[in-house]
């Protein structure tokens, strides 16, 4: 494919082996580190990488936007592009209205008109940075307009770190082809129909932003290690599949008729129903399965027309990263 790659770091992993996963990924090929933001704070996180891995790109994929001010933000990006020399790229989402209202705490409103707003206040805090200027954001969501020079952190020798936007409706991907400098996909659009119309409404920009997607696969080295990945990968999609913001992705995967039951599933907390509901045909659409071996050329088979670039988790054991890293070999060449 020739296209960069990333590694996905587990959102779980402990601070202290954030280091050496960032180290992995680099040994393996890939061009840098994806972040998620789970159960650690992504930008925490990027830090650590940078730090541990000089060189490596990282990017968060996605920091949470709505849990925090976009000055704050704009600040440790800043901080982030310095400590990397320009290798740092800050990935934002919106998350659901239930995590942001009810985990966080905070105000959500219009989604996609809250991030057009996010976006702009934290562009505008990059520009004070590097001028000097001060800054003048008002917007419907954000009121910038104060920043004394005690507070200014001033220019850095590298540009701005570009912005990602993790996108999964049609209005958030037409907000990213038009505001981001990219969208990443999410895992609930693997299925091929849904990123060819995610690429249509990207490629139809005047200036298309980068096309970033989360790739979905099983991998195992046999038979058996193959099965239990893949039993692996139905509990996680099931799960996501859960999430009624994400119902749109799975009507038009063919699982209109079993949402109401994966929901009913999920409120009752029987996880081993939910991964049921899910079955091999549901899970053939949004993932990719192959033996080591034959990876990359399914990989590229799905997601070569429309990917600018790939995001691929690191296999779960890592005893299986000598038949791993000839996947990150051909996909990169």
């Amino acid at each position: 494919m020739g296209r960069r790659l990333w590694a996905l770091i587990d959102g779980r992993t402990p601070l202290a082996e954030v280091g050496a996963v960032a180290d992995r990924a680099a040994r393996l090929g890939f061009d840098g580190v994806q972040i998620p933001e789970t159960v650690h704070d992504s930008l925490t996180v990027a830090a650590l990488a940078i730090t541990a891995r000089p060189g490596l790109a990282v990017r968060t994929g996605v920091t949470v936007a709505f849990a925090r001010s976009p000055m704050a933000v704009a600040l440790a990006a800043w901080d982030l592009a310095a400590l990397s020399n320009g290798r740092f790229e800050l990935g934002l989402g919106s998350q659901v209205r239930a995590n942001i209202e009810q985990r966080y705490g905070m105000d959500y409103g219009d989604p996609v008109a809250r991030m057009d707003d996010y976006l702009a206040a934290v562009r505008a805090c990059f520009t004070a940075f590097s001028t000097g200027d001060g800054i003048d954001h008002r917007g419907p969501y954000y009121r910038l307009t104060r920043l004394q020079p005690y507070f200014d952190p001033g220019p850095i020798d590298s540009s701005a770190p570009p912005i990602h936007l993790g996108a999964v409706g049609d209005r958030m991907v037409d907000l990213a082809v038009r505001r981001a400098d990219g969208l990443i996909t999410h895992p609930v659009t693997a299925e091929p129909g849904e990123l060819a119309r995610i690429a249509a409404r990207v490629r139809a920009a005047d200036d298309p932003p980068t096309l970033t997607v989360s790739a979905q696969y099983v991998a195992g080295m046999d038979a058996a290690s193959l099965a239990a990945a893949r039993e692996d990968k139905r509990r996680q999609a099931a799960f996501l599949f859960t999430t009624p913001a994400y119902r749109g992705a799975l009507d038009r995967i063919g699982g209109a008729e079993r949402a109401h039951r994966l929901r009913a599933a999920a409120r009752a907390g029987d996880w081993d129903r939910l991964a049921a509901l899910f079955d091999d045909e549901l899970l053939a659409a949004v993932t990719v399965t192959a033996r080591y071996e034959e990876l990359a050329a399914a990989l590229a088979a799905r997601y070569g027309a429309v990917a600018d670039e790939l995001v691929l988790a690191l296999p779960a054991d890592p005893a299986h990263d000598t038949a791993f890293a000839p996947v990150v070999a051909d996909l990169r060449g």
